[in-house]
């Protein structure tokens, strides 16, 4: 794919300059980094470097916490019975372990209720609601569902059943009628941190019980694994209160991960002391979505809460499979919705993708569509018929806000949900064509050519003889990284390959090493996952004698217990200069 190379703009090279001489010649990269990540002083380094858990912001400053917290309070001193309410993705499932476990651990009769993607839907719904009433339960939490569920809400107050809503997505004009409505994204909400997955609303409200109780804070912080796992698998920006949490959940990962998380770590193959968002989203996610996407999601909730090891290595071989099968499933419609594309593209030249099939399995098609994006880049919605209504999932690219495109289409839907760039939807069969045109009519007014060319942003420009010890250990303190703390992608020009590039990974990826023209620094190895195609212009390169530049992040890599430093190749080119 061709990819437009964009560098970020720097607002102020002055107070980059200032840094440099405050943090001891920082390199200029590195400064650059700092400032386009709001940092403008020695003390807002020191704090972005250093901030710990004892810098996260009182969970009392969140609206309806008082109320949340003195509910969840008398539930347990009164011996009532609690259903916590959760859905079936990543963050939905730990958040239903997280708040059903720490209930539990307080004497709490506490049961947990996941509604199944088929049968239910999305969301805070009646069956779960009488199962609540039908065992007897007194409250209702629901945890990363519930914002816009003023009806659910209604029904659960006419069963004599109080219900406590933490969510984070983007509530309705009016939020449901509750005991408590736990949203930093409320507008009425004075949290300073408005993006928490919704585990970390979970996590807050159960600081504010223990605070309540008078119980040591630190009991909170051995569901930190937990919480690191839905940042990383939820997508959430990873700035603020998240880069705190994830990188002490991180560590917890690495020091005394539950038990749940250690077997289907160890069952994967992923080591968790050194474990990373990345390999999170990568390897533990999907097995935990697996369970959901395949079946009955609370598979997965009871292994991140097992504490008996044979019951958890049997739950972790139960995600393992149902994520074998998910990947067949991915393989297989994606096939068949690529030939759809290019169908549609073909005939109609459209801005988007509204894919439909009846026979296309619901709980793939939030992954198949991602995987569209990336080959066509255009927004993208796959859609299955379920019972008398069609729903799916959709995704977006930069520049289009997908939530509100289907807002201007609600007339034409049953339901939808989600954020920026990732939604549920339902609708009629019979609107889908209406569907189809207005949705596209909208991407259309909304996206030029350019914003339909895939871009790669570019943190700074660099020398490699700038990339030494000292630079890579102040790199890796920037880290958790995530979205809107990507790793830093660098764009180093003058270059010349040293030695002979080749293919590897059966002929898919780029390995060769490049230094600096006209510089006597050393050559750094380089690795291009999924590059291979750009050979010819290495080739072309060396024996033209041709300067190239290439867009990279730098990474460790551990070979037969040996790490090195290498960069990890994102894009190349030969040098406009001498085109």
């Amino acid at each position: 794919m061709k990819y437009r190379w964009v560098l970020r703009p720097m607002e102020k090279p002055d107070v980059a300059a200032q840094l440099q001489r405050e943090l001891n010649d920082l390199p200029e990269a590195l400064a650059r980094l700092l400032v386009m990540r709001g940092i403008e002083s020695f003390d807002d380094a020191r704090h972005f470097f250093r901030a710990g858990l004892e810098d996260l912001h009182d969970p009392f400053l969140m609206l309806d916490m008082d109320a949340a917290a003195d509910r969840l309070v008398h539930a347990i001193e009164n011996g009532e019975r609690v259903l916590v309410y959760g859905d079936y993705d990543v963050d939905g499932t730990t958040s239903t372990a997280l708040m059903t476990s720490f209930l539990r651990s307080l004497g709490v009769e506490a049961d947990f209720f996941i509604p199944d993607r088929f049968e239910d839907g999305y969301g805070l719904g009646p069956a779960g609601i009488d199962y609540a009433a039908e065992t007897g339960a007194a409250l209702i939490v629901a945890l990363d569902c519930g914002i816009t569920a003023h009806e659910q809400a209604l029904y659960a107050k006419s069963k004599g059943l109080d219900l406590i809503i933490c969510d984070h997505h983007t509530p309705l004009a009016t939020v449901p009628d509750a005991v408590a409505v736990l949203d930093p994204k409320r507008p009425d909400c004075p949290y300073p941190f408005k993006e928490l997955s919704g585990c970390g609303v979970g996590f807050k409200l159960m600081q504010a019980v223990l605070r309540r109780l008078g119980e040591a804070p630190a009991l909170a912080h051995e569901y930190l694994d937990l919480v690191a796992v839905s940042i990383a698998s939820d997508i959430v920006p990873l700035y603020g209160e998240n880069r705190v949490l994830m990188r002490e959940g991180l560590r917890r990962l690495a020091a005394a991960p539950r038990l749940g998380l250690h077997t289907l770590a160890e069952l994967a193959g992923l080591d968790l002391d050194t474990c990373s968002t990345d390999r999170i989203v990568f390897v533990i996610g999907p097995r935990i979505n697996a369970a959901g996407r395949m079946g009955d999601a609370g598979r997965a909730a009871a292994l991140l809460m097992e504490t008996d090891p044979v019951r958890a290595a049997d739950l972790a071989r139960q995600l393992e499979k149902a994520n074998e099968e998910r990947r067949s499933l991915d393989r297989d419609t994606l096939v068949q919705a690529t030939r759809k594309a290019e169908r549609q593209i073909t005939a109609k030249m459209r801005h988007s993708l509204v894919l439909h099939d009846e026979g296309w399995h619901l709980g793939v098609l939030g992954i198949v569509a991602s995987r569209l994006v990336e080959r066509f880049y255009r927004p993208t919605i796959m859609l299955s018929t379920a019972g008398d209504v069609l729903k799916g999932s959709a995704r977006s690219i930069a520049g289009f806000n997908i939530y509100n495109a289907l807002d201007a289409c609600r007339d034409l839907l049953d339901t939808f949900g989600g954020h920026d760039h990732a939604a549920g939807l339902a609708l009629r069969e019979e609107n889908l064509t209406a569907f189809q045109d207005r949705f596209d009519e909208i991407a259309k007014e909304t996206l030029t050519a350019e914003m339909m060319l895939p871009a790669i942003e570019i943190d700074a420009p660099i020398h490699l003889d700038t990339i030494d010890g000292r630079f890579w250990n102040v790199l890796r303190q920037f880290a958790p990284f995530g979205p809107e703390n990507g790793s830093p992608i660098f764009h180093a020009s003058d270059l010349e390959v040293s030695g002979s590039p080749r293919t590897v990974g059966a002929g898919q990826h780029l390995k060769f090493h490049v230094r600096q023209r006209g510089a006597n620094g050393k050559a750094h190895p380089v690795i291009g996952f999924g590059l291979s195609d750009k050979l010819d212009v290495l080739e072309e390169s060396a024996r033209q004698g041709k300067p190239f530049e290439l867009l990279f992040s730098l990474q460790e890599n551990t070979w037969k217990g040996t790490t090195t430093l290498q960069l990890r190749a994102r894009d190349l080119r030969l040098s406009s200069s001498e085109e």
